[in-house]
């Protein structure tokens, strides 16, 4: 797959999403509706398929204003609200952002027109770890149940300007599975470095020996 072939891939599946967001929250669904699989044109050319995806964003932007953020619905997380799905699909659109970044090589930090906003990296983290800790998560993800095995712990360490505990994770590991919490703590391994370098690495979007971040103490937990 070429670069930008991937870059293109990514953006379908994301304007997808945006779509099935949009149709869940227009229809206040008490439970999920089935996938959406609208796809642009066939063989459309690059306007045409920048438009399609623009269509999408606009559409759920405007979709999640007139829904405001508190109307009851299904989510798959704890908050059954609609403005889960306001902070699912900024962080959605964040992290294939990125996605895009790399395969259009252009600078995911660096380049102002995609940079990530710290605040919101930071904020990404922390939802999708409340997501894979939730009942529901072990309910439809029983591989979450291997996230385990006492006296082992993680550290993530935003060092730029959220560096404070808005920036600060450990995620202990016990019998029964994982927790984690806002805390500034030893751990068996520390992950160090920007707030959206530290998100790409958490998503596996960018490696751990990458020259961004810092690792401290035993990498292969951090992989784990």
């Amino acid at each position: 797959m070429t670069l930008l072939t991937h870059d293109l891939y990514c953006r379908h599946l994301l304007v997808r999403a945006q779509r099935w967001y949009a149709a869940n929250v227009r229809a206040r669904a008490a439970e999920p509706l089935p996938f959406i699989e609208e796809s642009p044109a066939e063989n459309a050319g690059p306007a045409a398929l920048g438009a399609w995806l623009t269509e999408g964003a606009v559409r759920l932007a405007q979709t999640l204003r007139e829904a405001g953020p508190d109307e009851e619905m299904w989510t798959w997380g704890e908050a059954r609200r609609t403005g889960f799905w306001a902070r699912r699909a900024v962080h959605e659109t964040l992290v294939h952002r990125a996605d895009a970044a790399a395969a259009t090589e252009r600078g995911f930090t660096a380049d102002p027109w995609v940079a990530a906003d710290p605040w919101v990296a930071a904020d990404a983290v922390a939802e999708w770890l409340e997501m894979l800790s939730s009942p529901q998560a072990r309910t439809h993800r029983p591989q979450l149940a291997e996230l385990r095995g006492p006296g082992r712990s993680i550290h993530l360490h935003a060092t730029d300007e959220v560096a404070d505990l808005n920036g600060e994770w450990v995620i202990e590991f016990g019998e029964d599975g994982f927790t984690w919490r806002r805390d500034h703590a030893k751990a068996t391994v520390a992950l160090r470095g920007p707030m959206a370098d530290v998100l790409r690495v958490f998503y596996r979007r960018l490696p751990a020996d990458s020259d961004r971040v810092e690792v401290l103490g035993d990498a292969r937990l951090l992989d784990f």
